[in-house]
């Protein structure tokens, strides 16, 4: 792989339009998500962008090479440490919806292990008549055997919650049992758990989140459960939290209440009372490992005569926090250096695993407490890579490390805490041939001068005249960071026809930090649509490619990103991916779960929060007499986090001012737009065969068959 450093100056100021009336909403039948005539509408756009599509005779191979690449057996099978063996969810042509299953740490290691068979989603999907996506299953320590699996009818955040034995691999019959809701619940002992749902009228947010927790004991109904904890309908949720050592003893009981999505306060029980915790209000107790509790915290904050830099990890001793929380002085130990941050952390028997972003490069470290201080040592995983936590065992002293980046496959690396021995134990075979590229890292210089790395994969001999097809993907928000990663099915349809992806690590996202996040929120949010336009400008000076090979490609937070790229500087790009994307931000706040995100965005609510809001809404800047690159919208009705209105709203805008676009809406999926892996091939093969069409091939026509306009 080629690493090279440079930078630009990025001296175009952003411009666009006025946007358009405030209450341009004649759309609102669109918001009624399973409403008869939003879903005949959604059935016929997706009926033409079908037929436009998947009528080109490139389709038919994209779909079935990225099938057979998201279905391949020989995927590294992700575990998860159990006491009685690695567990597993597994999707595959066989098993559409998945199984749940586990084997031992001897077999894994094998080419081949032999798997038994838990839970398969299929079956119970077919004995029931649904759509059940499993979402995971929380399991009661020590022994692990008693599991609360979640059930996700078509992929939605809402969820159904049953008690699972895998020793019987059975429902437990009259075992707990919680209908279908968004909703959070944790185990306090064998016969009890702790509950964060809907319990009548008004025990839900804005948000539509619960606020009420209560203690359900076995055998009891709904009805009978006692409250044991009452946030505010003005937060964005409250939940339960149990603190547990490796042993699975519990510390203590308490409850977090999320004042916004990244604020809130904990509150636990000492004794007959409930203590609030002198914490700042972006901590998060993060475990206990040699006696100590573990805090992380976003923001810097001082406590009993410390100062804490923000992303750092304290600890305190145990016993005396226990006795009084708030009385307790934390210890440093971790703090991030210049251009880091903690990306992730995970607690074995006797350690605390650590990996860091090091200028958006990965490394992992082992940390103890003794002798009154905190030690550590490296982890010797491969340099130049993403390096995350895969599984850790925390009634041992094992772990496992996926490592990637864009050019070489995932692997997964075993690590033995108590010989500090690393080995690779998994690897995944080539998707694609990657010897024809190469991956940079360059700098753009935003608006106001802050500089904005960016990762470029290109072919290695790529002529620097601005002809190659090129994929800017951006996210930007909600302190996400965006790593190099492998993606087979990336490499397969785009890179090897010999286009170039780009990733750009834009303020608002964590790569180098909380304060990387927080300098790019509320009214200062035009920052990251600032960097992502200053990053495609950086490519188009470097002659990487062109204005007629640009695209942007994002979803969720990523989805308005591309819609501000596309409504601010439309002249910069010839295609826009744009998935179950937030859109009108002027009325985000009433749709689904949008007003957890004020802390990201600021309430269109308020005056003066609205202006900076309006000002960038790429909904409301879709106005008459502009020309926009011909987006590819893609959305699912199952999504009840970001509303489906938001795309369906963008398409039926465009269309009304004669613009042409592509819209396809998947009837499940949730979230992700895909429900399984079927789904997710034909997603990605409607993505890459738009973006073939639109960057790659020499006609430009400014309006296809299919595309609406």
């Amino acid at each position: 792989m080629a690493l090279t450093v440079t930078s630009a100056v990025n001296a175009q100021s952003n411009q666009g339009a006025a946007p358009a009336a405030a209450e341009d909403y004649e759309f609102s039948y669109l918001d009624e998500i399973e409403g008869e005539r939003a879903l005949a509408w959604a059935r016929a756009e997706n009926e033409r962008t079908l037929g436009a599509l998947t009528s080109d005779p490139r389709y038919q191979q994209m779909h079935d090479r990225a099938l057979q690449i998201l279905q391949a057996r020989d995927r590294i099978p992700g575990v998860t440490f159990r006491p009685d063996g690695l567990h597993n969810f597994w999707q595959d042509q066989d098993h559409v919806r998945g199984i749940w299953r586990r084997t031992t740490m001897e077999s894994y290691r094998t080419d081949n292990p032999q798997w038994e068979t838990i839970l398969d989603i299929d079956a119970l999907s077919a004995a029931e008549n649904a759509n059940w996506v499993y979402r995971g299953a929380q399991c009661l320590p020590p022994e692990e055997t008693r599991c609360l699996v979640t059930l996700s009818d078509g992929g939605r955040d809402a969820v159904e919650i049953r008690e699972f034995d895998t020793t019987t691999k059975q429902f437990v019959p009259g075992g707990f049992r919680l209908p279908v809701g968004k909703q959070s619940v944790t185990w306090l002992d064998r016969d009890t758990i702790l509950v964060a749902r809907e319990w009548g009228p008004g025990t839900m947010t804005a948000s539509g989140y619960p606020f009420v927790v209560k203690q359900l004991r076995r055998g009891q109904s709904l009805d009978q459960a006692e409250e044991v904890f009452r946030g505010t309908a003005q937060d964005v949720q409250a939940g339960p939290v149990v603190l547990r050592d490796a042993a699975g003893r519990v510390h203590a009981v308490g409850f977090r209440r999320g004042v916004d999505f990244f604020n809130g306060e904990y509150h636990v029980r000492v004794g007959d009372r409930l203590v609030k915790l002198n914490l700042p209000p972006k901590a998060n107790p993060a475990g206990i490992v040699d006696g100590r509790l573990l805090v992380h915290s976003d923001e810097a904050w001082e406590s009993h005569g410390t100062r804490f830099p923000a992303d750092a990890i304290v600890s305190y001793d145990l016993n005396e926090w226990k006795r009084d929380p708030n009385a307790a002085g934390p210890t440093l130990v971790w703090a991030p250096g210049e251009r880091q941050t903690l990306s992730g952390l995970a607690i074995t028997r006797d350690s605390l695993l650590v990996t860091v972003l090091d200028n958006v490069r990965g490394r992992a470290v082992a940390m103890n407490f003794d002798n009154g201080r905190w030690t550590s040592r490296p982890i010797a995983l491969p340099a130049n890579s993403t390096i995350g936590i895969a599984a850790a065992d925390d009634q041992s002293d094992q772990a496992m490390f996926s490592v990637a980046d864009y050019l070489t496959p995932n692997s997964l690396w075993h690590y033995d805490g108590a010989t500090g021995r690393v080995e690779t134990i998994k690897t995944t075979p080539a998707r694609f041939n990657a010897a024809n590229h190469i991956v940079e890292q360059h700098e753009a210089v935003s608006r106001d001068g802050t500089r904005i790395p960016y990762f470029v994969v290109r072919p290695r001999n790529m002529p620097m005249d601005g002809s190659t097809p090129t994929l800017l993907y951006g996210y930007g928000g909600f302190q996400v960071s965006q790593v190099p990663s492998y993606s087979g099915t990336m490499g397969a349809l785009w890179l090897e026809q010999g286009n170039a992806y780009v990733v750009a690590n834009l303020r608002g996202g964590g790569e180098f930090g909380p304060e990387w996040h927080q300098t790019a929120q509320g009214a200062n949010k035009q920052r990251t649509w600032d960097d992502y336009i200053a990053v495609a400008e950086d490519l188009i000076r470097r002659r990487i490619t062109s204005p007629r090979h640009l695209g942007v490609v994002g979803g969720s937070q990523g989805g308005l990103l591309v819609g501000t790229a596309i409504t601010q500087r439309p002249e910069l790009f010839n295609a826009a991916i744009v998935q179950v994307p937030l859109f009108d931000m002027l009325r985000y706040h009433t749709m689904s779960a949008g007003a957890s995100w004020i802390g990201e965005y600021g309430d269109p609510r308020i005056p003066e929060q609205r202006a900076w809001i309006e000002a960038y809404s790429p909904y409301q800047r879709l106005t008459p007499g502009r020309t926009y690159p011909t987006p590819f919208i893609l959305t699912s009705t199952k999504d009840d986090r970001v509303h489906p209105g938001h795309g369906r709203r963008a398409a039926a805008r465009l269309n009304q001012l004669g613009q042409p676009y592509y819209y396809y809406e998947n009837i499940d999926g949730g979230h992700s737009a895909a429900a399984n892996l079927r789904e997710s091939a034909r997603r990605v093969a409607l993505e890459y065969i738009y973006a073939t069409k639109r960057l790659v091939d020499d006609e430009e026509q400014p309006r296809r068959a299919g595309e609406r306009g």
